[in-house]
């Protein structure tokens, strides 16, 4: 029995007795229950899987050391947005910290190069290839609104998920996010057509770091997550919100994380999420590409 515990047939007294037993049951229990292999992690654990947005990246390096320290793996949807420091999220200024989140194990994932919006398909006669209206928020042509072909969101998409096996030297999952999550039916088969699988999140798992803070406070976000969250979830955050004056991160991640895993959560990767496996391997990223880039 765990930690080696018996009860002398000389115990007199039954109720040290009966506090014996339940100590030796409980402790039994508690052995199975912690069943400690790989990383210090339950033989089976609750998977949540974290994403995290381009943004303006200035708390990007806190939140890598936050990940770093508890050995959280995340998967990136990245644009390439303005920044407060640097060419954009996916220029030359980053294109350092994208490749030290590959070799730490991380995934990557296309939010569409100029982070462009989907505003509404376009009408069209019966049979005709969709097109969709458009609006970019980042890159040469920000705030304008675009009518783009089935094949030029493809090529948007594309063009993020290249830059970003440029810069890492990893290939990226088949996968992407559309800023703000905004889509439509036709949009989201124009992107599996061209081999992309759309990934939004779970109500709970909107960490709320787009809302203002004066009327969302870190602590309120951070006990709502924890309260809120369920085995499965896809969660979204990002890499840093303009218009959000207390930063989310690094203040609520790391509680975050460590309030999820002393409950019994995990973090994975889309590359293990059960709806995308499938998929992935189905599209060339049954596993990581290295070129040495």
């Amino acid at each position: 029995m765990a930690f080696g515990c018996w009860i002398t047939r000389h115990v007199r007294q039954a109720s040290f007795a009966i506090l014996l037993i339940a100590t030796c049951a409980v402790a039994a229990s508690a052995g199975r229950a912690f069943d400690v292999k790989n990383d210090e992690q339950p033989a089976t654990c609750r998977p949540v899987y974290l994403t995290l947005d381009t943004g303006h990246m200035e708390v990007a390096p806190f939140m890598a050391e936050v990940l770093n320290r508890h050995q959280v793996k995340v998967t990136f949807f990245a644009a390439n947005e303005r920044t407060r420091t640097g060419d954009g999220s996916l220029g030359t200024h980053w294109a350092g910290w994208w490749k030290a989140r590959a070799g730490e194990g991380h995934e990557f994932a296309s939010h569409t190069y100029d982070h462009a919006y989907w505003r509404a398909d376009m009408p069209g006669a019966s049979g005709t290839p969709a097109r969709f209206k458009v609006r970019p928020s980042a890159g040469p042509l920000e705030g304008k609104e675009l009518t783009w072909s089935a094949r030029q969101y493809c090529d948007e998409i594309g063009r993020a998920a290249t830059r970003l096996h440029e810069i890492t030297g990893k290939k990226p999952l088949p996968l992407f996010r559309a800023p703000g999550g905004k889509t439509s039916p036709a949009l989201l088969a124009a992107a599996q057509s061209c081999g992309y699988a759309h990934v939004g999140w779970a109500p709970a798992g909107f960490l709320g770091d787009e809302l203002p803070s004066d009327n969302y406070p870190n602590d309120m976000l951070l006990k709502k997550a924890l309260q809120g969250i369920q085995p499965g979830d896809i969660l979204i955050a990002h890499l840093g919100i303009w218009s959000r004056k207390d930063a989310w991160a690094p203040a609520v991640l790391e509680p975050l994380i460590t309030g999820l895993q002393s409950r019994g959560f995990c973090f994975k990767t889309l590359r293990q999420h059960p709806r995308y496996t499938a998929w992935i391997e189905g599209h060339g990223g049954a596993s990581p590409v290295q070129t040495g880039k």
